[in-house]
Formats: C-alpha cells, sequence, structure tokens
C-alpha cells in the first residue's frame, strides 16, 4: 500500500495522525528498538528513521548531537537499511527514510531508491536537496513505487508553494516555522494560514513538524492537518526519562 493510501485508511478512525523520528544508532540500535515498540504499542502511524549525517543542517542541537554521537559508534548506512528492514517487518506503522542527499548521491540514485524500497521503507525526507536537481531520483522513485516527501516552509512565496506542490506525492512535510527543529512552536493563526495557503497548491496530505511537542498541539492541528510530526520532544524525553518516561509521553500525546 502506497503512502497516500495509507494515510487516508489510517484517517478513516483517527481525526489526526501522528508521524514519531529516531536517530539511528542513537542512543543505540537495542534502544531504537525499545522507542519504537512503545511508539507502536501508542499507536503511532508513521516514522522517520534518520540515517545519521555529519551535517545535519535541518537539525537542532539535541539532533545534531545524536547524529555525531551515532557516527562516533560506527555507525553505518548498512546498518541503517538492516534496521529498517527489520522495523518494516515489525510493526505495524510505516517507515520514511529521513536524511541528506549525500548518501543517495555516495551510492547512486538508483541504488538509494532499491535500497530504501527492499528495505520496507515507503518514502524519504531529504531537506537539503532542491527539487531543480531531484528529476532523476523523483523518477525512479516514482517507478519504484516510494514517495520523496517535499518540504513546504513559511518563509516559501506562492510561486515557491506552487513549484514545490506540482512535485508533491504521498504527503507535504509543512515546516511549522523558521529555523531547525528542537525549539517550541506556539501555535496559532500563523500555523492555520500556512498549511492553508499550502494546501492551495497540493492535495496531497499536510504533515506539520517542528516544535509539536504536546496534546495540545495536536489538538490544535486537529482539523487543520493531517499528521503532526513530532521529534525532538520524543527524543528529550528518552534521554530524561527512558523507556516509563517515553511511554507515558506518547500515551498523553495520543490520548
Amino acid at each position: 500500500m502506497g503512502l497516500q493510501s495509507f494515510i487516508a485508511e489510517r484517517k478513516q478512525s483517527k481525526d489526526i495522525l501522528v508521524m514519531a523520528h529516531v536517530v539511528c544508532g542513537y542512543p543505540s540500535f537495542e534502544e531504537n528498538m525499545q522507542e519504537l515498540e512503545i511508539m507502536a504499542e501508542a499507536g503511532v502511524d508513521l516514522v522517520e528513521l534518520q540515517f545519521p549525517f555529519s551535517e545535519p543542517s535541518a537539525d537542532g542541537p539535541l539532533f545534531v548531537h545524536a547524529n555525531e554521537e551515532s557516527l562516533k559508534a560506527g555507525t553505518t548506512v548498512d546498518q541503517c537499511f538492516d534496521f529498517m528492514r527489520q522495523v518494516s517487518g515489525r510493526f505495524p506503522f510505516k517507515v520514511l527514510m529521513m536524511g541528506y542527499y549525500n548518501t543517495a548521491f555516495k551510492m547512486g540514485e538508483a541504488t538509494f531508491v532499491r535500497r530504501v524500497k527492499e528495505a520496507g521503507g515507503v518514502g524519504y525526507i531529504l531537506p537539503d536537496l532542491p527539487i531543480e536537481e531531484s528529476a532523476n531520483l523523483h523518477r525512479l522513485s516514482a517507478q519504484a513505487d516510494i514517495e520523496p516527501i517535499i518540504l513546504m516552509t513559511p518563509t516559501s512565496s506562492d510561486k515557491r508553494l506552487a513549484q514545490l506542490g506540482s512535485v508533491s506525492r504521498g504527503m507535504v512535510y509543512v515546516v511549522a516555522r523558521k529555523g531547525v527543529t528542537g525549539s517550541k512552536t506556539n501555535m496559532g493563526d500563523d500555523v492555520l494560514a500556512l498549511i492553508e495557503r499550502c494546501r492551495q497548491h497540493t492535495d496531497v496530505p499536510m504533515g506539520v513538524g517542528f516544535g509539536i511537542s504536546s496534546k495540545s498541539d495536536l489538538d490544535f492541528l486537529r482539523g487543520s492537518a493531517d499528521i503532526a510530526i513530532v521529534g525532538t520532544a520524543a527524543l528529550k524525553t528518552w534521554q530524561q526519562s527512558g523507556a516509563s518516561g517515553l511511554r507515558k509521553f506518547f500515551a498523553e500525546l495520543m490520548a
């Protein structure tokens, strides 16, 4: 089942879906699996598996540190794909690869697409790849029936949003505010206006991320966004209070 069909099916019984995030190999693959077990128990719908990279330009300090520590521990791309295969075969949520274009470039775009597909991924997020340079990768992805997730941001003009919308498939990642991941976003009319602007340029589902951290954030987005994307808040919780804290965090988030 493709990503957009999966989202539509899940939305028949839920008014907003949740996408979570782990950095492969941080703190360890064993702890990643524990985190994912808790996410699955809570009913998380989608998970980004981030392949660590030395210059994660869209990430805030917490994820930069996680990327650095994972690489220091020796995490490889091969390990990440093996882990993705395990995860996609074990859990009911759908899995996306998240990372940076260097990963695809070094192995070759055709190989990258094939490996995401073989590992059970339904798509990928490469925030540093402009759409002007992505035609070949998107063509290969369409042939493999996996989705490149496009980012739409508050700084995008309507002309730019139209260009982004014209190549969007599966879902769009709406960046709720300027800057990198990690800071709290104040949910207000500007976020709703951004979602509405984005919807004018594509009919694929809208995921909203950057700073989503509480049930009140989810409640605010209900009826406007299709998916709430939760990253830093979950990792911070795991660091501070481990499995019990993360279980409580997701139980409260999705109550």
